[in-house]
């Protein structure tokens, strides 16, 4: 028995147009009801949501296998790496890439040996279904998905290197941290940020590899999609809920 088909991996690659949601509550139940939604993908936020990796495991476990997950962790360390695809989880999107040999040392993290660093411990880990996928060790490499997040300047003049990397699979801009960096915090709408941004997506787009972006407004994300931007973040859980929640109280007082 092979490890499980990475779906999203697969869309991606075939050029698919893949829409998913950020979740920040670290809550396995909101993780469930929003399995159910009908997005391509989910994302656990562990860079700025308070999770770890067991409030990451109950996540996991919530969603099963309705919908594909992503993990972003706080920063790029192999050892969260290796915990992270130990619990199940295939695609991994990695914070602040700013220089080549960075990113090289991700891309080894999510394979085993001799094609990188993971470390072995398939007869324990539930990604393995706890040894039963026997040949999980043999075809595991190949359903590993990892995607760069770029949000600087000097991960935007790397952003070439990147894009020559084996085993990277996606690139991701981050607007908001850009236009921080850039000088603009808080005004990711800055032209002079609009135009990084659709730079760096147009050359990532052109290279082969899936673009990446995160966006609340659907007019933007309709923009982003014309580009070619296949891994496209529309929301989050926070946002959707605090919205919700602040009109309903609206239209309450009205009666």
């Amino acid at each position: 028995m092979p490890a499980p088909k990475n779906h999203l991996k697969a869309a991606l690659a075939d050029k698919r147009v893949q829409t998913g949601i950020w979740l920040n509550l670290a809550s396995a139940s909101a993780a469930e009801l929003l399995a159910g939604s009908g997005f391509d993908w989910l994302l656990i936020d562990a860079e700025h949501g308070p999770n770890s990796i067991p409030t990451i495991l109950a996540q996991v476990q919530a969603i099963g296998n309705r919908v594909p997950v992503v993990v972003r962790p706080p920063i790029g360390e192999t050892w969260m790496i290796k915990q992270i695809l130990d619990l199940g989880v295939q695609t991994i999107l990695v914070p602040m890439i700013e220089d080549a040999a960075h990113a090289a040392e991700m891309a080894r993290a999510m394979h085993y040996a001799p094609k990188g660093t993971r470390g072995v411990a398939s007869a324990v880990v539930r990604a393995s279904d706890f040894g039963r996928v026997r040949d999980y060790m043999d075809t595991a490499n190949d359903e590993t998905c990892l995607i760069l997040q770029v949000e600087s300047r000097a991960g935007l003049q790397v952003l070439p290197q990147l894009l020559a990397l084996d085993g990277v699979d996606a690139v991701f801009v981050g607007p908001s941290d850009l236009a921080a960096d850039m000088g603009y915090p808080g005004n990711a709408a800055a032209p002079e940020v609009q135009a990084a941004v659709d730079a760096a997506l147009t050359a990532i787009v052109a290279s082969g590899k899936a673009a990446g972006i995160l966006t609340f407004d659907l007019k933007a994300a309709a923009r982003y999609q014309a580009m070619g931007v296949t891994f496209l973040g529309i929301g989050g859980d926070i946002g959707l809920l605090a919205s919700a929640a602040s009109a309903l109280a609206q239209a309450a007082r009205r009666f």
